[in-house]
């Protein structure tokens, strides 16, 4: 192209200086005297967020803004058109009486279909997420290449002479047959790439304007991005009669210091050379010689941008710190006017960051007409910081708006997603059922979703909707038909909510499933259960939007498993946020580093300065080595942090900045971002603490959710009920409850709580334990006949309780199994020995001094010739020591004895003969190759067991007295070295528990 005029009408508008006030305060004195000449410009912008800025700073120029007078003159805007979203009424009109361009392809079209051409990239099978992720990177591959007008052919070319490694040769290969067959799959679907579709429109406008040159004003403000088409436009707007080009925040210091910081950054040239595009300027540099201009050829513009330009020293030391390494320069130490304004604070977690940035936010409320804006490129910060904002009743609009996902239509949708991905497993069937918009209105749903949330819990059914109602089923059945009294209602309300579901579960059973089919049976699943409700509202609406689209084009990703759908509903969801403007404090915003690029407000809050956040880390490109990239010209994967800190050095020469960090978050510490450590390393240079550090704000944000004082720990708990309130009923395991944790007894029988089960539980202990004793006790009920009898209930047990849990039935069925063979010929032996009568759980009472009802339950129930007792409990775990036996602090067996002795245990409603003590045993179930099982007497040969069996009723008589006959207090945890109880939260026994040892 022809070299620009002499005086090439290019202009550079300082980082301190504001830019959009600036911009329409030079606009305005352009086109004064002539009140339609603004009014015929034409303003090219980098994106809407721009125009909006524009706009505002055109109306703060009013002369009723500037005197605070509630009306006053108007103004004719200019046509301000944003060059990013050109296909947006923008170009399209400009390049009007050229040929039609087809539009864009659809870009959820276009990311399914390289998905499915990135699929079938040789190696191993890659999950759906993984083929969607490898289609993104191969657009954003193709829009770089596009972008900067490299031909595919180029890409041969590139690697000629290169030394890659053999998987970049085999990936570089299979991305030039897809890059030959994507334009035919293209313009399959009628349309073209944006990229192209942007350089076309450009040219058009070019040759119009060559053709008929604009009569007024074109201004190309902004832009600094150097790829061949937009440095194509500005050439032109350079060109024409009243084309200006604004460039932001050019580093303009012609001095010996300044003009060895522009040397130091490398560009690569027709002659080669090397780009360096994570330095700030390097977009700038090399615009400026795409352009054939120097920095000398760039006037300075004209208007400064008023009350919101920060202090000039300020920028001037940002520049000298990000300045490269080969710039070898020794600055002057920063002097104070580039710290009024500035200030740092450096909190201990995200948390208090968040907390720390909304209270600033608040602080720049209470200065009358100020505004105020956080920038931050990480948005859990942003919630985090707009959270704490509404706790004073501030809303604060958000650029990046709300991500659909987390809109309550878009989590009801991944999350009965999630649900039939998971078989319908309760925890993932209740986070559908308690969603705010599933029946919100109706009390009889959330009744049955209350039920249901009790009923469910403990192991995991079975699966699918049908395994979810025989968990209703069992639970009703449960405890002597406890709960039977809920049998109608229960069910009533599942038989309406499995219809609603029936679609997802139906998807579900297949082997393979399709994004078409998926998006049918959610929109049916979510109407079923929400209604209109679920598509209501701008978040609904862009739901519906979004969920008809996939279903319309999704077949073009092709198939995909059941359990892939969750992760790739997320994606496809991911870039999706829903915005509605207006509903936050008109001077307030959070706004993210490329939306603030041209915005300007009297406090700027920069946050989240770790090295992970803020520039960020490079992504890998996993198409392209780096090699290639740099032979074809492409910038290298450091651009993303070039652009990072060209924003952070415009927006921290601001006039108020406040920059924070926090030193680690939920993952663990962070490192400082590096231009948080040039920023301080160039202001305390010399060792002194120059800048101010807001540990105001940091105090007062830990002072707002801190106790007074601290927390103070709470006193061992000692309840002391009165008499009526105690029972007069007590099992033989809560004798031990009473002597190990008496607060336990109280928690559990007077104060009537029990621990609920969690959901989705792993096949517990108890579950193993109670298998093992059905086992034992349908064997011994059938008069124990052989040993391949009891095989044949041994499987039938465990298949159908182990059908689901694939891990319980290849790593513990087989011990049991020997375990349970091993116990087996244990009784047939003990039989052949004499043990003639043996009773499987049998229960029984005896009464105690006081009236008090002592019960219990007994696995098994020997008897001898002579009339001898023995008491037998079996153990799929650890048993009791003989020590503790011994010492009255293991009493279930002694007391069970104690009852049979008495004659007071009955079998089937049938009363067991009494007789005589003789004697107590474990049996271990263990089932290893070595030892299947193990028989423990815990009294040991020759024990006088009748002594034993009688000291231990004594001693359940006298805690008897102690705690249910009197006035006694229940302390919590007499014996902790046994073992945590359910109920030691509610005790807050971590609270005192070591408190007496700590201050000894």
């Amino acid at each position: 192209m022809t070299s620009p005029p002499l005086r090439p009408p290019a202009f550079n508008i300082a980082l301190h200086i504001a830019f959009a006030d600036a911009l329409a305060a030079g606009l305005l004195a352009r086109t004064a005297g002539d009140p339609l000449a603004l009014a015929r410009a034409l303003v090219l912008l980098p994106n809407r967020r721009a125009v909006t800025a524009l706009t505002e700073a055109f109306v703060r120029q009013l002369p009723s803004a500037k005197s605070g007078a509630e009306s006053g003159g108007g103004l004719l805007l200019p046509r301000m058109v944003p060059v990013g979203d050109l296909d947006d009424g923008g170009f399209d009109r400009l390049a009007a009486g050229a040929d039609v361009l087809l539009p864009a392809v659809a870009p959820l079209v276009r990311r399914l279909e390289l998905a499915r051409l990135a699929a079938s990239l040789p190696g191993s099978d890659r999950s759906a997420v993984e083929r969607l992720r490898l289609g993104d990177a191969l657009g954003e591959v193709l829009d770089a290449l596009l972008a900067e007008e490299i031909e595919p052919e180029a890409l041969r070319a590139a690697a000629d002479g290169q030394d890659l490694a053999d998987h970049w040769q085999k990936t570089l290969a299979f991305l030039e047959l897809i890059i030959a067959v994507w334009p035919e799959a293209r313009t399959g679907h009628g349309g073209t790439e944006g990229a192209t579709r942007l350089a076309a429109l450009i040219d058009a406008t070019i040759a119009r304007w060559q053709a008929a040159p604009p009569a007024g004003l074109v201004v190309a403000a902004g832009l600094a991005n150097p790829t061949p088409a937009l440095v194509r436009l500005l050439g032109a707007v350079l060109h024409l009669p009243q084309g200006l080009v604004v460039l932001p925040g050019l580093d303009d210091d012609l001095s010996d210091d300044g003009t060895a910081r522009w040397d130091a950054t490398p560009i690569s040239t027709a002659e080669g050379g090397r780009d360096d595009p994570g330095h700030p300027q390097w977009a700038l540099k090399k615009l400026l010689a795409a352009l054939g201009l120097e920095r000398a050829d760039v006037q300075a513009w004209p208007v400064h941008g008023g009350t919101l330009d920060g202090p000039p020293e300020r920028a001037a030391a940002l520049l000298a710190a990000l300045a490269p390494a080969a710039a070898a320069t020794s600055p002057p130490q920063p002097p104070p006017a580039a710290i009024e304004g500035l200030a740092l604070a450096e909190c201990a977690t995200a948390a208090e960051e968040a907390q720390v940035v909304a209270l600033a936010l608040r602080e720049a409320l209470e200065r009358p007409g100020e505004r105020a804006a956080l920038i931050t490129p990480d948005p859990l910060l942003a919630r985090r910081v707009a959270a704490h904002c509404r706790r004073w009743g501030i809303a604060i609009d958000s650029s990046a708006g709300q991500p659909l996902l987390l809109t309550p239509p878009g989590a009801l949708a991944l999350a009965l997603v999630e649900a039939m991905a998971e078989d319908f497993a309760p925890a993932r069937l209740l986070a559908v059922l308690k969603h705010k918009l599933v029946r919100s209105d109706d009390t009889g749903f959330a009744a049955g979703v209350r039920l249901a949330d009790i009923a469910l819990r403990g192991v995991r059914p079975a699966p699918g909707l049908d395994g979810a109602g025989a968990g209703l089923d069992r639970w009703l059945l449960d405890a002597n038909g406890r709960h039977a009294r809920h049998r109608a209602m229960l069910m009533g309300w599942w038989n309406n909510v499995a219809p609603a579901l029936e679609p997802l579960d139906r998807l579900r059973q297949g082997s393979a499933i399709t994004l078409p089919d998926l998006m049918a049976a959610l929109r049916d699943a979510m109407t079923a259960l929400a209604g209109d409700g679920a598509w209501a509202g701008p978040d609904g609406r862009q739901l519906a939007a979004l969920v008809a689209e996939i279903e319309q084009h999704g077949a073009l990703f092709g198939a995909l498993r059941p359990d892939e759908a969750p992760a790739l509903l997320a994606t496809l969801m991911a870039g999706s946020s829903v915005r509605v403007p207006g509903q936050g404090h008109p001077r307030l915003a959070i706004l993210g580093p490329v939306e603030a690029q041209l915005t300007r407000a009297d406090t700027l809050v920069l946050a989240g300065l770790n090295e992970a956040t803020w520039p960020g880390r490079p992504s890998p490109d996993p198409w392209l080595a780096p090699a290639i990239r740099r032979a074809l010209g492409l910038p290298g994967t450091a651009r993303a942090q070039g652009l990072a800190a060209q924003d952070f050095l415009r927006a921290a020469s601001a006039k108020r900045v406040l920059i924070t960090r926090a030193r680690r978050d939920a993952g663990g510490p962070q490192v400082a971002s590096r231009l948080w450590l040039r920023l301080v390393a160039q202001f305390e240079r010399a060792g002194a603490d120059m800048l101010p550090r807001r540990d105001d704000l940091i105090l007062i944000a830990r002072a707002l959710d801190g106790a007074s004082g601290g927390p103070q720990p709470a006193p061992q708990p000692r309840p002391n009920p009165a008499l009526k309130l105690r029972p007069r009923r007590i099992s033989i395991t809560e004798i031990d409850t009473l002597i190990a944790d008496p607060f336990a007894f109280h928690a559990k029988h007077i104060l009537k709580l029990r621990k609920l089960d969690p959901l989705d539980q792993d096949p517990t202990a108890m579950m193993r334990g109670n298998l093992a004793h059905e086992v034992l006790d349908k064997w011994v009920a059938a008069r124990h006949g052989s040993l391949l009898q009891l095989e044949q209930i041994t499987a039938e047990v465990l298949s159908s309780a182990t059908s689901h849990f694939p891990l319980l039935a290849a790593a513990w069925v087989p011990r049991i199994q020997r375990a349970l063979e091993w116990a087996g010929q244990e009784i047939l032996n003990e039989e052949d020995a004499g043990w003639a009568q043996m009773l499987a759980e049998v229960k029984g009472e005896l009464e105690l001094a006081g009236g008090v009802m002592l019960s219990g339950r007994i696995d098994r129930l020997d008897r001898d010739g002579e009339g001898n007792l023995r008491v037998i409990d079996y153990k799929t775990g650890g048993v009791p020591s003989g020590t503790r036996v011994k010492a009255l602090e293991a009493n279930q067996l002694a007391l069970g004895l104690a009852i049979a002795v008495a004659g007071g245990l009955s079998r089937d409603g049938k009363p067991v003969a009494a007789g005589t003590a003789g004697s107590i045993e474990y049996w271990q179930l263990k089932g290893g190759r070595k030892e299947a099982g193990k028989r423990s007497n815990p009294l040991g040969k020759g024990a006088n067991v009748p002594d034993h069996v009688t000291r231990a009723l004594i001693r359940a008589e006298q805690l008897v007295a102690q705690y249910l006959l009197s006035q006694t207090p229940f302390p919590a945890k007499l014996q902790p070295q046994w073992a945590w109880g359910d109920f030691d939260h509610l005790a807050r026994v971590a609270e005192w528990i070591n408190r007496r040892e700590r201050v000894s």
